[in-house]
């Protein structure tokens, strides 16, 4: 089979498996744009207690008074009178597979979640439009006390640990997007880690995006309790449209003494969806954090997932990827923030930009003056692959404790010709060899993947060079 051949092979399974979209059915759909209204609605069909209604609507006016920010990418196009904030795909959460509605059940057997679930997964949650739509934890770890449940139903079932940690870690006033999402939360996973259970297996959510011109307002809290280990997967997809769509999720994760965990997403949105998330952990004594944070999707991206060491021991890792292509701006980064001594981080963050395509590092490293005999390394390495791409970095460095030991590096390269004429003189087509170059790139980051997802990732890149080099 040619290069060709292949490649449009995998560019049709990719259609298949990611680009389509079903009927827009759904059993209720607000009206278009924002306001009081809408936010007392969400609540009020949630069945939440009056706490949550106030909070929302406190956060609405919050929202209201943050200015769109201009220090980053154009957001100008992005207007909340045509947006659907909020779009109910079903009557109730599925518990098991039988339960969800059989178009909803189509689309995710596709997307192959029910597979991935029997074959490695400890729980799965899938959420489609506004909602989750199904939550299942194995019965072995719901028996050792974890929770691993939709948002709404931790609200409902766990009002006081839901109230505990809930806005803790992102408060409404964090910005403007986080705002919103307090505002107009729906869908997401709730999870407690009790002390000492240990999850061998990852959790997995997945959402899907499938009508047009709707925002999705997933909210993520997790709790991992002392001497307890989690991985969390989530993957994120939506068919192409003309219009606008609007992704902006909050995830909120607290690491107690002693605790580890990891949050891998790839999130592979459509290039009309803009994608403006707040993701932050807060990691305590001797207990570690690591984001693996992938994005190849959307028109614009804005993404920094962050990690606060608050005690002396703690520990947080940010790995990041962006790929840029044709009219897509990719703003990411990590941010580090040492308030406790003896704390160490790392923060990588690997970009590529190809058809004009623009990424941009955007990181605050940032140690507080009682945080003395802190470590900390950024790199932050971006390559090009033609004439016409952009690239730049923004890092953010405040140190204001004197012992401490902090590296920063960047770079920014170009595929050479050097590289492609070695390689293709062993016989790769040019597609193939500039293809074997950014997996390389990649490498560092795609290792840490689970091997389903680094498969999947490697796919992806391939279908995304196509006729990339020149």
């Amino acid at each position: 089979m040619s290069d060709a051949e292949q490649i449009q092979g995998i560019r049709e399974s990719y259609e298949e498996q990611y680009g389509f979209s079903d009927p827009d059915t759904y059993v209720f759909r607000a009206r278009k744009g924002l306001d009081e209204e809408i936010v007392a609605q969400i609540s009020e069909m949630k069945g939440e207690p009056q706490w949550m209604r106030d909070y929302r609507l406190k956060a609405l006016e919050i929202y209201r008074s943050k200015p769109v920010p201009t220090w980053g990418p154009d957001l100008s196009a992005l207007r909340e009178e045509d947006i659907y904030f909020f779009v109910r795909p079903a009557e109730k959460e599925g518990q098991s597979w039988d339960d969800v509605p059989e178009n909803i059940k189509r689309t995710f057997d596709r997307l192959g979640i029910p597979e991935a679930e029997q074959k490695f997964l400890a729980g799965a949650g899938a959420q489609y439009d506004s909602e989750m739509v199904y939550h299942r934890v194995r019965q072995e770890l719901e028996d050792q006390g974890v929770i691993f449940k939709s948002i709404e139903a931790g609200l409902r079932e766990h009002e006081d640990l839901f109230r505990e940690y809930f806005g803790t870690v992102i408060p409404a006033h964090d910005n403007k997007y986080a705002a919103l999402n307090a505002a107009v939360w729906s869908g997401g996973s709730f999870i407690y880690v009790p002390p000492g259970v240990k999850i061998e297996m990852p959790l997995q959510a997945y959402f899907r995006l499938n009508s047009a011109s709707i925002g999705q307002f997933e909210r993520t809290i997790i709790i991992v309790d002392e001497g307890a280990y989690l991985h969390y997967v989530e993957g994120c997809t939506a068919p192409t449209y003309t219009t606008e769509s609007l992704h902006s999720g909050v995830i909120e994760i607290i690491v107690k003494r002693g605790a580890r965990s990891r949050y891998t997403t790839i999130q592979n949105w459509s290039d009309n969806v803009y994608n403006l998330v707040t993701q932050r952990a807060m990691v305590y004594g001797d207990a570690s954090h690591e984001w693996v944070d992938a994005n190849l999707g959307s028109r614009v991206t804005m993404k920094y997932p962050s990690v606060y060491l608050m005690e002396p021991g703690a520990h947080g890792e940010v790995l990041s990827i962006a790929f840029a292509g044709r009219g897509q701006t990719q703003d990411a980064g990590g941010k580090a923030i040492h308030v406790a001594p003896h704390t160490t981080s790392q923060i990588i963050s690997k970009s590529i930009c190809k058809d004009g395509g623009r990424s941009s590092y955007r990181g605050l490293l940032k140690v507080h003056p009682d945080a003395d005999h802190s470590k900390s390394t950024v790199v932050c390495d971006a390559l090009l692959l033609d004439d016409h791409s952009e690239s730049d970095t923004y890092p953010y460095i405040e140190i204001e404790s004197p012992l401490v030991t902090v590296g920063h590096e960047a770079t920014v390269s170009k595929v050479g010709d050097d590289q492609l004429f070695y390689l293709m003189s062993r016989g790769l087509t040019e597609d193939e060899a500039g293809a074997m170059v950014v997996n390389g790139f990649l490498e560092p980051l795609t290792k840490e993947l689970p091997m389903e997802y680094s498969i999947e990732m490697n796919r992806l890149i391939r279908l995304q060079m196509e006729g990339s080099i020149g």
